[in-house]
């Protein structure tokens, strides 16, 4: 009984990190956001099949998620930039696995 709890609890949080990733465009929102903060500018020209409106959303609900946070720099101008926290820095570390996945086996 209480392994079947254990496993309802895993399959629960699996499906919620599915959710997250199986989202279009949040995957590769996360892979821009890998090296170092972006702009919203900056993201939006990494993907630019991306509309900017789609971008906002995704981008928030990464925030909800905390998964990435928004930074105001208030040197002159005055700019946003987003980052990954720490749990969106291990989800791009999962991810990077899909990436060198679609390398090898994807066509070109």
């Amino acid at each position: 009984m209480a392994e079947e709890k254990s496993n309802e609890r895993i399959c629960k949080k699996l499906e919620q990190s599915y959710d997250i990733v199986g989202k279009k465009w949040m995957g590769l929102i996360i892979h821009t956001l890998m090296i170092e903060p972006k702009r919203f500018s900056e993201i939006h020209s990494f993907i630019p099949d991306l509309s900017k409106r789609m971008l906002n959303e995704r981008i928030k609900e990464l925030e909800d998620f905390g998964i990435v946070i928004r930074n105001v720099i208030t040197d002159r101008p005055v700019r946003t930039e987003y980052s990954l926290t720490k749990k969106g820095v291990e989800l791009g570390r999962a991810l990077r696995a899909v990436e060198d996945w679609s390398e090898k086996w994807m066509g070109k």
